[in-house]
């Protein structure tokens, strides 16, 4: 029993080395070629669109350390994943973020194998937890400046409008909402007008962040400058009409969550207090609950409530979510 935790330390310090070794190592031979045949092209390239995509993606790409480069190569899709790590706000990369899920899912592993637990469960485990833990805090970070973002837009159309109203242009306008209002709104307006001064239209920087925040109130705005700019009229008024429209879906949401509160908090305890007993009971004592892992009839019984409890999360999660 006690080779187990020696063999999971060294499992992890290979693990560890090969990570480092497999960061720093140069880089494909054949994927540089080809960034030097595209690099030529975007050289020749004269139009004002691919200037800004140029240089958009030369500040992208210097912003990219070796682990980041490593760990982009083992991911499935790196875009997504920066993506995401950019709506939250923070300074993280891939790197980190793949640095952050390995780390977590080795020290995992090691704890549940010298409590007892089998190796590949505990990997297994190790595994799951490694890889959720940064998700779901990712998830909690977008949500958390997305709702931020949601309820001071409304805030920033106004200032919008009273802009238009004193005669300055749109563009400039943006540039003051950028500069006076602090928080994720401020940070995407300042990105857009950044964008707008090497060379972006206002349409695509626009469209841009839009694609990256996910939000239909910033999609609204997004389509109500791009139909004024084709039809004419007067953007102030419209702006103030969807400023008021924004308020109103904001305070139909609050009420809606507050309607539904008790609903979901019923469904975090019933959901969770399963998987907390369980927890429990294998600290107190773990040879107890170590047949859950050999004998199959209680496997089975496992895996029968494990599908039953996420049908009825499912169904109660779908009775609680409300689309307005």
């Amino acid at each position: 029993m006690n080779i187990v935790p020696l063999m999971i330390v060294a499992l992890g310090g290979v693990t560890v080395l090969g990570m480092i070794v497999f960061a720093f190592a140069g880089p494909n031979a054949q994927r540089a070629g080809n960034r030097r045949l595209g690099a030529v092209r975007e050289r020749h390239s004269v139009t004002p669109v691919s200037l800004a995509d140029m240089q958009l993606r030369r500040i992208t790409n210097s912003r990219d350390t070796k682990v980041d480069l490593a760990f982009g190569r083992l991911l499935p899709n790196k875009a997504l994943l920066a993506k995401r790590l950019a709506m939250t706000g923070k300074s993280w990369t891939v790197g980190q973020y793949g640095m952050a899920t390995a780390g977590i899912a080795l020290v995992v592993a090691l704890l549940l194998t010298i409590k007892g637990m089998p190796l590949a469960l505990a990997l297994l485990a190790g595994a799951a937890v490694g890889g959720g833990i940064p998700h779901l805090a990712v998830g909690f970070f977008i949500k958390k400046r997305i709702g931020k973002f949601t309820t001071k837009f409304p805030d920033a159309i106004e200032l919008l409008v009273r802009g238009l109203r004193s005669g300055l242009p749109i563009t400039e306008t943006m540039s003051v909402v950028a500069a006076e209002v602090d928080g994720p709104v401020g940070e995407e307006f300042r990105a857009v007008a950044d964008k707008m001064k090497i060379g972006r239209s206002m349409d695509a920087a626009l469209q841009e962040t839009a694609d990256r925040l996910g939000t239909p109130e910033f999609q609204f705005f997004v389509i109500t400058i791009a139909i004024q700019r084709e039809t004419g009229g007067n953007l102030a008024e419209t702006l103030a009409n969807l400023a008021t429209v924004l308020r109103q879906r904001g305070q139909m949401k609050l009420k809606i969550k507050a309607m539904s509160s008790e609903s979901k908090a019923s469904a975090y305890i019933v959901g969770s207090l399963p998987f907390i007993v369980f927890s429990m009971i294998y600290m107190i004592n773990g040879d107890y609950m170590q047949n859950f892992f050999i004998d199959q009839r209680l496997i089975v019984a496992g895996i029968g409530g494990l599908i039953w409890m996420g049908i009825g999360a499912a169904i109660m999660a779908k009775m609680v979510s409300f689309e307005i």
